[in-house]
Protein backbone atom coordinates (compact mmCIF):
# COMPACT_ATOMS: atom_id res chain seq x y z
CA UNK A 1 0.00 0.00 0.00
CA UNK A 2 1.31 3.39 -1.09
CA UNK A 3 2.44 5.88 1.84
CA UNK A 4 0.49 9.16 3.01
CA UNK A 5 1.44 11.88 5.02
CA UNK A 6 3.34 10.60 8.04
CA UNK A 7 3.36 7.07 6.46
CA UNK A 8 -0.64 6.92 7.16
CA UNK A 9 -2.28 3.73 5.07
CA UNK A 10 -6.25 5.04 4.28
CA UNK A 11 -7.91 1.98 4.44
CA UNK A 12 -11.91 1.37 3.69
CA UNK A 13 -13.84 -0.95 5.82
CA UNK A 14 -17.86 -2.74 5.07
CA UNK A 15 -19.45 -4.31 8.08
CA UNK A 16 -16.69 -2.43 10.16
CA UNK A 17 -19.37 -2.30 13.15
CA UNK A 18 -18.81 -6.23 14.58
CA UNK A 19 -17.06 -9.39 14.07
CA UNK A 20 -14.19 -8.83 11.51
CA UNK A 21 -14.92 -5.71 10.36
CA UNK A 22 -14.48 -3.60 14.08
CA UNK A 23 -11.43 -5.62 14.80
CA UNK A 24 -10.05 -4.62 11.50
CA UNK A 25 -11.23 -0.89 12.85
CA UNK A 26 -9.27 -1.62 15.77
CA UNK A 27 -5.81 -3.42 14.39
CA UNK A 28 -5.76 -0.33 11.76
CA UNK A 29 -5.84 2.72 14.81
CA UNK A 30 -3.63 0.74 16.41
CA UNK A 31 -0.51 1.03 13.82
CA UNK A 32 -1.49 4.48 13.22
CA UNK A 33 -3.34 4.57 9.91
CA UNK A 34 -6.45 6.30 8.83
CA UNK A 35 -9.54 4.51 8.20
CA UNK A 36 -13.08 4.31 6.49
CA UNK A 37 -15.58 2.81 8.27
CA UNK A 38 -18.67 1.95 6.79
CA UNK A 39 -22.13 0.91 8.38
CA UNK A 40 -25.44 0.72 8.15
CA UNK A 41 -26.13 2.23 11.38
CA UNK A 42 -23.50 4.93 11.94
CA UNK A 43 -24.44 5.40 15.46
CA UNK A 44 -23.17 2.17 16.12
CA UNK A 45 -19.56 3.45 15.89
CA UNK A 46 -20.21 7.09 17.69
CA UNK A 47 -16.64 5.97 20.01
CA UNK A 48 -15.09 6.69 16.64
CA UNK A 49 -16.85 9.13 15.18
CA UNK A 50 -15.18 12.48 16.40
CA UNK A 51 -11.82 11.15 15.55
CA UNK A 52 -9.85 13.11 12.92
CA UNK A 53 -8.49 9.45 11.62
CA UNK A 54 -11.69 8.23 11.42
CA UNK A 55 -14.29 8.45 8.63
CA UNK A 56 -18.17 6.90 9.37
CA UNK A 57 -19.95 6.70 6.61
CA UNK A 58 -23.85 5.04 6.49
CA UNK A 59 -23.29 2.37 3.84
CA UNK A 60 -25.42 -0.29 2.81
CA UNK A 61 -23.88 -2.45 0.10
CA UNK A 62 -26.75 -3.41 -2.00
CA UNK A 63 -27.40 0.20 -2.67
CA UNK A 64 -25.48 1.59 -5.35
CA UNK A 65 -26.04 5.58 -4.30
CA UNK A 66 -24.38 4.34 -1.04
CA UNK A 67 -21.61 3.05 -2.60
CA UNK A 68 -20.65 6.12 -4.41
CA UNK A 69 -21.17 8.23 -2.23
CA UNK A 70 -18.88 6.45 0.07
CA UNK A 71 -16.07 6.65 -2.07
CA UNK A 72 -16.43 10.11 -2.84
CA UNK A 73 -16.69 10.83 0.80
CA UNK A 74 -13.33 8.93 1.60
CA UNK A 75 -11.64 10.81 -1.15
CA UNK A 76 -13.07 14.01 0.07
CA UNK A 77 -11.73 13.42 3.78
CA UNK A 78 -8.04 11.56 3.25
CA UNK A 79 -7.93 12.07 -1.00
CA UNK A 80 -6.74 8.36 -1.46
CA UNK A 81 -7.86 4.84 -0.59
CA UNK A 82 -5.11 2.18 -0.01
CA UNK A 83 -6.94 -0.71 1.16
CA UNK A 84 -10.58 -1.78 0.63
CA UNK A 85 -11.83 -4.40 2.77
CA UNK A 86 -14.97 -6.26 1.74
CA UNK A 87 -16.20 -7.60 5.06
CA UNK A 88 -19.87 -7.16 5.21
CA UNK A 89 -22.37 -10.87 5.63
CA UNK A 90 -24.27 -12.89 7.31
CA UNK A 91 -24.40 -16.43 7.82
CA UNK A 92 -27.26 -18.44 6.47
CA UNK A 93 -28.41 -22.24 6.86
CA UNK A 94 -30.99 -24.24 4.42
CA UNK A 95 -31.23 -26.71 1.63
CA UNK A 96 -31.76 -25.06 -1.30
CA UNK A 97 -35.04 -26.20 -1.57
CA UNK A 98 -35.61 -24.95 1.37
CA UNK A 99 -34.11 -21.27 0.94
CA UNK A 100 -36.73 -18.56 -0.65
CA UNK A 101 -35.64 -16.74 -3.95
CA UNK A 102 -35.84 -13.62 -1.76
CA UNK A 103 -33.50 -14.84 0.69
CA UNK A 104 -31.15 -16.59 -2.12
CA UNK A 105 -30.79 -13.01 -4.19
CA UNK A 106 -30.48 -10.91 -1.05
CA UNK A 107 -27.65 -13.37 -0.13
CA UNK A 108 -26.22 -12.51 -3.48
CA UNK A 109 -26.64 -9.01 -3.39
CA UNK A 110 -25.45 -8.65 -0.49
CA UNK A 111 -21.61 -11.01 -0.61
CA UNK A 112 -21.53 -11.28 -3.88
CA UNK A 113 -23.00 -7.71 -5.48
CA UNK A 114 -22.24 -5.02 -3.26
CA UNK A 115 -18.81 -6.08 -2.88
CA UNK A 116 -18.32 -6.52 -6.09
CA UNK A 117 -19.75 -2.45 -6.40
CA UNK A 118 -17.79 -0.95 -3.93
CA UNK A 119 -14.61 -2.66 -5.49
CA UNK A 120 -15.42 -1.02 -8.89
CA UNK A 121 -15.99 2.33 -7.07
CA UNK A 122 -12.47 1.98 -5.81
CA UNK A 123 -10.82 0.10 -8.51
CA UNK A 124 -10.13 3.19 -10.88
CA UNK A 125 -8.41 5.51 -7.91
CA UNK A 126 -6.09 2.40 -7.55
CA UNK A 127 -5.52 1.87 -10.66
CA UNK A 128 -4.81 5.76 -11.39
CA UNK A 129 -2.33 5.54 -8.23
CA UNK A 130 -0.85 2.08 -9.51
CA UNK A 131 -1.01 1.39 -5.82
CA UNK A 132 -2.96 -0.65 -3.59
CA UNK A 133 -4.90 -3.77 -2.12
CA UNK A 134 -8.50 -5.13 -2.37
CA UNK A 135 -9.35 -7.58 0.42
CA UNK A 136 -11.97 -9.67 -0.10
CA UNK A 137 -13.07 -10.96 3.07
CA UNK A 138 -15.21 -14.92 1.38
CA UNK A 139 -14.70 -17.78 3.76
CA UNK A 140 -13.07 -21.65 3.45
CA UNK A 141 -16.75 -21.75 1.96
CA UNK A 142 -15.48 -19.77 -1.19
CA UNK A 143 -13.96 -23.37 -2.25
CA UNK A 144 -15.47 -25.87 0.03
CA UNK A 145 -19.11 -26.84 0.32
CA UNK A 146 -21.63 -28.25 2.94
CA UNK A 147 -24.91 -29.16 2.66
CA UNK A 148 -27.18 -26.29 3.48
CA UNK A 149 -24.48 -23.63 3.32
CA UNK A 150 -25.77 -23.65 -0.74
CA UNK A 151 -26.58 -20.01 -1.00
CA UNK A 152 -23.54 -18.74 1.09
CA UNK A 153 -21.19 -20.81 -0.82
CA UNK A 154 -22.42 -19.55 -4.16
CA UNK A 155 -21.88 -16.12 -3.00
CA UNK A 156 -18.31 -16.75 -1.81
CA UNK A 157 -17.09 -19.09 -4.56
CA UNK A 158 -18.63 -16.19 -6.87
CA UNK A 159 -16.86 -13.42 -4.98
CA UNK A 160 -13.61 -15.86 -5.13
CA UNK A 161 -14.05 -16.44 -9.13
CA UNK A 162 -14.20 -12.78 -9.96
CA UNK A 163 -11.63 -11.65 -7.47
CA UNK A 164 -8.96 -14.19 -8.96
CA UNK A 165 -10.05 -12.93 -12.43
CA UNK A 166 -9.52 -9.38 -11.20
CA UNK A 167 -6.32 -9.89 -9.73
CA UNK A 168 -4.41 -11.03 -13.10
CA UNK A 169 -6.33 -8.08 -14.67
CA UNK A 170 -4.37 -5.63 -12.20
CA UNK A 171 -1.36 -6.88 -11.77
CA UNK A 172 -0.29 -4.85 -14.18
CA UNK A 173 -0.98 -1.50 -12.75
CA UNK A 174 0.18 -2.31 -8.81
CA UNK A 175 -2.92 -3.11 -7.19
CA UNK A 176 -3.14 -6.52 -5.56
CA UNK A 177 -5.90 -8.44 -4.16
CA UNK A 178 -6.13 -10.79 -1.40
CA UNK A 179 -9.00 -13.74 -1.01
CA UNK A 180 -9.27 -14.04 2.92
CA UNK A 181 -10.66 -17.40 3.38
CA UNK A 182 -11.32 -17.63 7.37
CA UNK A 183 -13.02 -20.98 9.08
CA UNK A 184 -14.59 -20.68 12.17
CA UNK A 185 -13.65 -17.61 14.07
CA UNK A 186 -15.78 -16.39 17.40
CA UNK A 187 -18.06 -13.70 15.92
CA UNK A 188 -21.67 -13.40 15.78
CA UNK A 189 -21.88 -14.93 12.65
CA UNK A 190 -23.92 -18.07 13.85
CA UNK A 191 -25.42 -15.37 16.64
CA UNK A 192 -27.17 -12.73 15.69
CA UNK A 193 -25.45 -12.77 11.85
CA UNK A 194 -27.05 -15.89 11.13
CA UNK A 195 -30.06 -16.96 9.58
CA UNK A 196 -32.04 -20.24 9.32
CA UNK A 197 -34.23 -20.94 6.57
CA UNK A 198 -37.76 -23.31 7.37
CA UNK A 199 -37.08 -26.64 7.50
CA UNK A 200 -38.88 -29.38 5.03
CA UNK A 201 -38.32 -32.67 6.98
CA UNK A 202 -36.85 -34.80 3.98
CA UNK A 203 -33.32 -32.87 4.49
CA UNK A 204 -32.52 -33.37 8.51
CA UNK A 205 -30.48 -36.31 7.94
CA UNK A 206 -28.05 -33.85 5.53
CA UNK A 207 -28.91 -30.44 6.59
CA UNK A 208 -30.01 -31.04 10.30
CA UNK A 209 -25.89 -31.57 11.29
CA UNK A 210 -25.03 -28.06 9.38
CA UNK A 211 -28.06 -26.19 11.38
CA UNK A 212 -27.09 -28.20 15.08
CA UNK A 213 -23.07 -27.43 14.12
CA UNK A 214 -23.76 -23.49 13.76
CA UNK A 215 -26.58 -23.19 16.95
CA UNK A 216 -24.12 -25.05 18.83
CA UNK A 217 -20.69 -23.57 17.85
CA UNK A 218 -21.78 -19.76 18.63
CA UNK A 219 -19.59 -18.19 21.11
CA UNK A 220 -17.35 -21.31 21.10
CA UNK A 221 -15.45 -21.18 17.92
CA UNK A 222 -11.76 -21.37 17.94
CA UNK A 223 -10.77 -18.55 15.77
CA UNK A 224 -9.95 -15.21 17.51
CA UNK A 225 -10.97 -12.13 14.98
CA UNK A 226 -8.22 -10.17 16.77
CA UNK A 227 -5.57 -12.29 15.11
CA UNK A 228 -7.41 -12.69 11.81
CA UNK A 229 -7.32 -8.81 11.69
CA UNK A 230 -3.67 -8.87 12.53
CA UNK A 231 -2.85 -11.66 9.80
CA UNK A 232 -4.52 -9.61 7.04
CA UNK A 233 -2.72 -5.94 8.17
CA UNK A 234 0.29 -8.22 8.23
CA UNK A 235 -0.40 -9.44 4.80
CA UNK A 236 -1.60 -6.31 3.06
CA UNK A 237 2.13 -4.37 4.31
CA UNK A 238 3.80 -7.36 3.42
CA UNK A 239 6.04 -6.23 0.04
CA UNK A 240 4.20 -10.04 -1.80
CA UNK A 241 1.48 -11.39 -0.44
CA UNK A 242 -0.36 -14.87 -1.58
CA UNK A 243 -3.84 -14.24 -3.73
CA UNK A 244 -5.58 -16.54 -1.05
CA UNK A 245 -5.22 -16.49 2.96
CA UNK A 246 -6.39 -19.08 4.63
CA UNK A 247 -7.42 -18.89 8.44
CA UNK A 248 -8.19 -21.27 10.77
CA UNK A 249 -6.74 -24.51 11.25
CA UNK A 250 -10.21 -25.67 9.66
CA UNK A 251 -9.49 -23.82 7.00
CA UNK A 252 -6.20 -25.45 6.08
CA UNK A 253 -7.93 -28.80 6.38
CA UNK A 254 -11.09 -28.53 5.21
CA UNK A 255 -9.23 -26.57 1.82
CA UNK A 256 -6.63 -29.33 1.27
CA UNK A 257 -9.18 -32.11 1.51
CA UNK A 258 -11.91 -30.34 -1.16
CA UNK A 259 -8.90 -29.55 -3.37
CA UNK A 260 -7.92 -33.55 -2.85
CA UNK A 261 -11.06 -34.47 -4.15
CA UNK A 262 -10.55 -32.60 -7.06
CA UNK A 263 -7.74 -33.90 -7.72
CA UNK A 264 -9.03 -37.28 -7.27
CA UNK A 265 -12.14 -36.48 -9.82
CA UNK A 266 -9.77 -35.12 -12.91
CA UNK A 267 -7.28 -37.85 -12.38
CA UNK A 268 -10.13 -40.95 -12.06
CA UNK A 269 -11.72 -39.08 -15.84
CA UNK A 270 -8.84 -37.92 -17.74
CA UNK A 271 -8.69 -40.28 -20.26
CA UNK A 272 -12.51 -39.48 -20.95
CA UNK A 273 -11.74 -35.86 -20.79
CA UNK A 274 -8.70 -36.25 -23.41
CA UNK A 275 -10.80 -38.71 -25.70
CA UNK A 276 -13.14 -36.03 -26.41
CA UNK A 277 -11.18 -34.22 -29.11
CA UNK A 278 -11.24 -33.99 -32.97
CA UNK A 279 -10.18 -36.94 -34.08
CA UNK A 280 -6.80 -36.19 -35.89
CA UNK A 281 -6.47 -36.04 -39.74
CA UNK A 282 -5.15 -39.09 -41.04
Amino acid sequence: MSQGTRGQKVWFVTGASSGFGRELVDEVLRHGDRIVAAVRKPESLADLARREDVLVVRLDVTKPGDVDAGARAALDRFGRIDGLVNSAGFSIVGAVEETSEAALRETMETMFFGAVALTRAVVPIMRERRSGTIVQITSMGGITTAPGFGAYCAAKHALEGLSECMAQELAPFGVRVLIVEPGAFRTALFGSRFRSMPTIDAYASTVGPTRAFASQNDGVQPGDPAKLAAAIADAVNALSSPLRLPLGADAVDGIRQKLGRVAADVDATEAVARATAFARDA
